[in-house]
């Protein structure tokens, strides 16, 4: 992927050229059905080449996997809007948004009014649909469940009911464009409406729990960003114990990660559950193992000298991409 890499390079938004490689190989629906315009990709598969992208540019394989991630909101909507959305569209459909609440939805009719700002949407310039999560209001006020909590759900809006605002300047991942979007009473059906634990698809690939898949999904990305740097690094330095002690740390971060792939995909093909005891664990193993990758990097950075300092050089845009990339909330809590 040299030549995509080099499209990729020093971008701040992604050229048509890469937009449309992407679109011509499926990448934004690597989870969705063959019906559909998916590659249909078992979780193992459709991993290797988030892990690959990452691989290759920061930006590119963080993009992939966040809207690729959004269109497995798939299997959460109902076939009418499924067959709506995927079926009758002319441009490649790309789903992408926010996991943070900063709306409301007030209930109205067969639906809600939505209005809201909500942050961090990544490859926002290029996305078909926002997803979006909101607290649910009722004549002004937020209802709360059975526990006293806020009742929350999420929504997909096509991009035309959108206003994006562009304030996306980290130091890493700048072709990501993760800008922020706002949304002032707009109207959308409940059909349109979802909620992560109710699947609609029976396709396996939407058996697996949410935050395991989310975990999944990232974790490759810090797995493949920190090859990316070691490969750079031994164009540096190819002597130190430190960049191997970096090999190492990929080594057994692939190892895990792996591990987890081959128990997950029995479990879904059996029938079997993910536990609350189980998601907690890997989530903590992959925690653990992007935090021994960060020190890794850390550790090995100090060595590789001036150029690893030089903004022009590769070394230092994948430090940077590897960097913003772990603070996603996911890894930070």
């Amino acid at each position: 992927m040299q030549g995509l890499s080099e499209l990729c390079l020093g971008k701040e938004v992604f050229s048509e050229e890469t937009l449309n490689w992407i679109a011509e190989n499926k990448l934004w629906n690597i989870w969705l059905p063959k019906t559909h315009g998916g590659l249909e990709c078992a979780l193992a598969e459709g991993l290797q080449k988030l892990r690959k992208l990452a691989e290759t540019d920061g930006s590119l394989g963080w993009t992939v996997t966040l809207c690729s991630g959004a269109n497995f909101f798939f299997g959460n909507l109902k076939k009418e809007v499924t067959d709506a959305i995927f079926l009758n569209s002319e441009k490649p459909v790309c789903f992408g948004g926010s996991g943070g609440v900063f709306g409301t939805a007030e209930k109205q009719g067969e639906g809600y009014i939505i209005s809201g700002t909500w942050k961090y949407a990544t490859g926002a310039p290029h996305l078909s649909h926002f997803t979006l999560n909101a607290k649910i209001l009722e004549n002004g006020r937020v209802l709360k469940n059975e526990e006293g909590m806020d009742v929350v759900r999420s929504f997909v809006l096509d991009k035309d009911n959108v206003k994006i605002i562009p304030d996306w300047n980290a130091m890493g991942l700048k072709a990501t464009a993760t800008h922020s979007f706002k949304i002032k009473e707009k109207w959308v059906h409940s059909n349109y409406s979802f909620l992560y634990n109710e699947v609609y698809h029976d396709a396996p690939i939407f058996k697996i729990d949410f935050s395991v898949f989310a975990d999944l999904t990232l974790w490759v990305n810090y797995i493949g960003m920190a090859d990316g740097f070691c490969n750079e690094a031994k164009t540096v330095q190819s002597h130190t114990a430190l960049l191997k002690d970096l090999e190492n740390t990929i080594a057994a971060a692939d190892s895990a990660l792996n591990k987890f792939v081959f128990q997950i995909e029995e479990t879904i093909n059996s029938g079997g559950a993910f536990s609350e005891k189980w998601v907690a664990k890997i989530h903590n193993e992959a925690s653990n193992s992007v935090k021994a990758l960060s020190k890794a990097i850390i550790d090995l950075y100090p060595m590789l000298g001036i150029r690893a300092c030089n903004e022009n050089e590769n070394i230092n845009r994948i430090f940077k991409d590897y960097f913003t990339a772990t603070q996603h909330r996911n890894f930070t809590r």
